[in-house]
């Protein structure tokens, strides 16, 4: 037979009534609220018809996107934000070069660091389904280096894939959509 000592069981009894008591509570830290409702485009080819729709919105670590394909052969597509907000075909060459207010140059795969106007690809399967979701880190819709500049921003949807390396547009071919983005 084992036997307890006294003392052992009253330091058993201390430390269980230890744990047994309810511990102080930490407040929450209160997480940042999205404070604008997504911005709604339509990025559209040179004839007019709708190519894809896209969102934009300010999150808690930099800008929301998402892009879905709405009439896009099966594919794989660069879309990049570019620096001004037109979109005159054939060409849209009027959107200017991509949003670059960090001053790098293009692709997530250049050793010299990606502008924030860089996204993935756009993957289109056979039956045109396709749809692009990414954060731009510490990027902004407002401020001096913000989306929402006073001339807007355009999103571009061009003809080939993004090699995420190719500076100044990761050789990914003409433009074939685009959509302009303006502070509402």
């Amino acid at each position: 037979m084992i036997r307890t000592s006294p003392t052992i069981l009253i330091a058993a009894g201390i430390a269980g009534a230890a744990f047994a008591q309810p511990q102080p509570q930490i407040p929450a830290q209160p997480q940042p609220q999205v404070q604008e409702a997504p911005t709604i485009i339509e990025l559209r080819k040179a004839d007019g018809s709708l190519a894809a729709r896209a969102m934009v919105w300010q999150g808690r670590t930099g800008l929301e996107v998402r892009v879905q394909a709405a009439g896009l052969p099966a594919g794989h597509y660069g879309v990049h934000f570019h620096a001004v907000g037109r979109c005159e075909g054939p060409a849209f060459a009027s959107a200017g070069p991509h949003w670059n207010p960090t001053n790098r140059q293009h692709g997530s795969l250049n050793p010299a660091g990606h502008h924030l106007g860089d996204m993935p690809n756009l993957d289109v399967d056979e039956h045109g389904a396709g749809r692009l979701e990414f954060t731009i880190a510490g990027a902004a819709t407002s401020g001096p280096q913000g989306l929402f500049d006073a001339d807007g921003t355009a999103i571009v949807i061009h003809a080939g894939p993004d090699d995420y390396r190719t500076d100044p547009s990761g050789n990914s071919g003409a433009r074939m959509a685009c959509g302009v983005l303006r502070a509402s």
